[in-house]
């Protein structure tokens, strides 16, 4: 690894426009000594990019504040997005347009019968920021599309200035965050005086993609393992590399991705997307039991799982460090209340 690559990375992102959202940067670099004991494997050290700090924080927050740096250069005045009704996505987003004083829309779509009757966790808490908050009718994802769309042109045909993000064109802005986090991680084990050459995280597109552009840069030895919240997909792959090649084209980085680069494991969504998994609930519970820390149930506790199998397994040195990068989303616990306790 050369310092010489770490500054001009450093530069290279210090160059984009951003506003500042995150309490904490860099987040901690932890030990997490009782559950490596528990599991019997290697120890295991965890990013707590949990504590970012913005509405219980998580990984977005990283991505908004170049995202909306580009919303306010763009004069927008209101923006239209959406996600699943527990989106931790839309939660930041919402408390982030609160503080910047931004209209925000939202368009979500229910996963769970419960999604439409109950208000509660993240959902809970993008109406609290003042998100105007459309939950649809059907939960499928290519007619939150169309709806998003039909909001879009209709706000911009009553002559207001809207702003949608994660477009072809700014997608990598939230990649470049996560290029910024491997950074931070970099140096952070050389800190610490460990060597890890893996890293598990929940993630499908943008996360991982920065996280995989900015070790290659830094010539770091750690390899990213994805686990998606999404099964089916095969086309994240070839994404992730779009996103990867198009942050470092706009950072000005002599590194290309193509779609065997990526790392990313569908096999432990289980029923779908927002849907509990009995291994996943297992991983949060341990984690919560040995450590007092929180996972949840759509992301980060799947993560955890594959984590914890894959140690199980022998499939890691006990003897060598591996890191776990928190993404937060742990509010959306109180929407999962029946699976929490299903012990």
């Amino acid at each position: 690894m050369s310092p010489e690559r770490e500054a001009q990375l450093e530069a290279a992102i210090a160059a984009l426009p951003r506003v500042p959202l995150a309490s904490v940067r860099p987040t901690p670099l932890e030990p997490l000594e009782e559950l490596s004991h528990d599991l019997g494997g290697p120890p295991i050290y965890i990013k707590r990019d949990d504590l970012t700090g913005l509405a219980f924080g998580g990984n977005k927050t990283r991505m908004l504040e170049f995202a909306l740096a580009d919303a306010r250069a763009r004069g927008a005045e209101v923006i239209v997005c959406g996600a699943a009704v527990q989106s931790n996505y839309c939660r930041q987003m919402a408390a982030a347009c609160a503080r910047l004083g931004i209209e925000l829309q939202l368009l979500l779509r229910p996963v769970r019968p419960v999604d439409r009757q109950e208000i509660q966790g993240n959902h809970l808490l993008m109406r609290l920021f003042g998100a105007h908050v459309t939950v649809l009718e059907d939960g499928d994802a290519a007619l939150q599309r169309q709806a998003i769309a039909a909001r879009v042109e209709e706000l911009r045909a009553a002559g207001r200035q809207v702003y949608r993000p994660r477009e072809e064109d700014t997608v990598d802005l939230d990649a470049l965050a996560y290029a910024e986090a491997a950074l931070e991680v970099v140096r952070q084990c050389r800190d610490l005086d460990i060597e890890p050459r893996a890293l598990y995280v929940a993630a499908a597109d943008t996360t991982q993609a920065g996280l995989v552009l900015g070790f290659r840069y830094l010539d770091s030895p750690i390899e990213v393992t994805g686990f998606s919240p999404f099964s089916g997909s095969d086309e994240r792959f070839a994404e992730m590399a779009r996103i990867a090649n198009q942050g470092a084209a706009r950072l000005g980085l002599d590194v290309s991705f193509e779609p065997g680069d990526f790392d990313n494991d569908d096999s432990f969504v289980g029923a779908g997307y927002g849907i509990p998994t009995d291994h996943g609930m297992e991983a949060v519970r341990t984690v919560a039991r040995t450590e007092g820390l929180l996972l949840d149930p759509v992301y980060t506790g799947k993560a955890m799982a594959g984590l914890c199998a894959d140690i199980r397994a022998g499939n890691l040195d006990a003897g060598e460090p591996v890191l776990f990068l928190h993404t937060g989303g742990y509010s959306a616990l109180f929407a999962y209340a029946g699976a929490v306790l299903q012990a």
